[in-house]
């Protein structure tokens, strides 16, 4: 994508892709490459899972393929319900991450560098973890959100695309 290499962490919810991201991130930056993360949790809904995603290469992946900085209207969820929040502005850097649900779809994979896969063991196991982190009153959606992405993935074919699977 021009200059920026791009790597994208794909998984299900509650996979850890955040966590290993902050880590792929942070390790990027010690080396003293310019580094900048750009989660699909800021444009995603629970009505709106994947759908946004226009939003972000009109805002991000153009300007930033262009050599210009990008912008994105990052979703605030303090009151409960997703609206538009913060405008964020997005340097140019050498790596982009991508990280979330969906970051590693089709449409993008001819842009990526690298498509990391985590998979973060069951669903089970998974939806415990997505609720110690999203608290027991987003539980009933957060279950609801497993069975979209199970069929999203599935018809995206995001975990044979990837060029590294972790569990």
């Amino acid at each position: 994508m021009g200059r920026v290499r791009v790597l994208a962490i794909d998984g299900p919810s509650g996979a850890g892709k955040s966590t290993l991201a902050a880590q792929v991130v942070a390790g990027l930056r010690a080396r003293g490459c310019r580094t900048v993360l750009v989660s699909t949790d800021a444009f995603a809904t629970w009505d709106d899972p994947v759908a946004w995603w226009p939003r972000l290469v009109d805002g991000v992946l153009r300007p930033l393929a262009g050599g210009v900085a990008g912008t994105y209207r990052r979703m605030d969820w303090t009151t409960g319900v997703p609206r538009p929040g913060e405008l964020v502005r997005v340097a140019v850097p050498d790596v982009l991450v991508l990280e979330g649900v969906s970051s590693g779809r089709t449409s993008v994979r001819p842009l990526l560098s690298h498509l990391c896969w985590i998979s973060g063991g069951s669903a089970a196991e998974r939806l415990v973890r997505a609720v110690a982190r999203d608290g027991e009153a987003a539980q009933a959606q957060l279950a609801r959100w497993q069975r979209f992405e199970r069929g999203w993935f599935a018809v995206d074919g995001t975990p044979e695309a990837a060029g590294t699977r972790l569990s």
